[in-house]
């Protein structure tokens, strides 16, 4: 099958301008596209703006409104709140005031509504079990964009993501300014992926959009988390970080929320429906091109808590 020609959109609109949804922006800009994304904090949309990214309120829903009506695709990256999606409470009702229909509208979730599988293999028409509050959230907002986009006649899609990692936020970080840690949780595995082929897989399914259909982007070779540490030691010549246990209280609530699950996730759909295939199939191809160009990230930490 051909790989499909990236689909720039003419306009995207993001909901949540974070590290991901910065990512898809600067990746829509160097295309030529228009892109605004939302942020609640000043400072952000101050440094959005910067970056030649209009930025955007979102509790002002006049703003709002106008800026779907301009849109002809939308991204939802922000994350689930007690109350729900914040982009379906805010944009769904300017989608209905405005009459606007986009070509394609995505949801970014979490491989975390599957909960823990001991290892299996996990498939996205599997059914949902989160085992987290937050995978929880996940599955609410899901459905209610897909049902949004059944009721509404919109082109809504889901992506589910496993531990995102990228430049500035890998375990190079973490080794580098000494708080990686080898944490053991015997027989857990978990995917990861590259924030590039998380943008890649958007455009692809910008390309093809399937209404209601859901996409597990992921890399090729799910395996423990220690193992992606301690290779990545040696490969730059530190010594191995401490080993810890899971329950340790060295390890952050969010990670070991995230050590709950155990799970293999496949990628099949993606490719065969969109033509994707990660550019990083595995941590040692992601890692090797990040250790190439480590002095041109921003020095954060891997976020892993999907």
């Amino acid at each position: 099958m051909a790989r499909p020609e990236p689909a720039v959109p003419a306009s995207l609109l993001i909901y949540g301008g974070g590290w991901l949804g910065q990512a898809v922006a600067r990746a829509v800009l160097a295309r030529g596209g228009h892109v605004i994304a939302t942020s609640r904090d000043a400072g952000r949309r101050a440094r959005l703006a910067e970056a030649g990214i209009t930025p955007l309120d979102p509790t002002d829903a006049a703003a709002v409104q106008t800026a779907v009506a301009g849109a002809s695709a939308i991204l939802v990256t922000a994350p689930p709140e007690a109350g729900g999606c914040p982009g379906a409470s805010d944009l769904i009702p300017a989608l209905a005031a405005s009459g606007s229909w986009p070509d394609w509208i995505g949801y970014v979730s979490s491989t975390a509504v599957y909960g823990d599988r001991d290892g299996g293999w996990v498939f996205e028409d599997d059914a949902l079990n989160a085992a987290s509050l937050e995978g929880a959230r996940r599955v609410r907002a899901e459905q209610d964009w897909l049902d949004a986009g059944q009721g509404m006649g919109l082109t809504v899609q889901v992506f589910r993501l496993p531990g995102l990692y990228g430049p500035g936020r890998s375990a190079i970080e973490r080794l580098r300014d000494g708080t990686a840690r080898l944490v053991r949780k015997p027989g857990q595995v978990f995917n990861r992926v590259h924030v590039d082929d998380v943008v890649s897989g958007l455009f692809a399914s910008m390309a093809r959009p399937r209404p209601g259909a859901a996409y597990n982007l992921t890399d090729d070779e799910p395996c423990a988390a220690e193992t992606v540490t301690a290779w990545t030691a040696e490969r730059l010549g530190l010594p191995r970080p401490p080993e810890v246990d899971w329950t340790d209280p060295s390890v952050s609530e969010g990670m070991r929320r995230f050590y709950l699950d155990s799970k293999r996730i496949s990628n099949a759909r993606a490719k065969a429906e969109l033509g994707w295939c990660p550019r990083y199939p595995s941590y040692r191809e992601g890692l090797e091109m990040l250790i190439a160009n480590a002095d041109r990230g921003p020095g954060q930490t891997e976020t892993t808590g999907t």
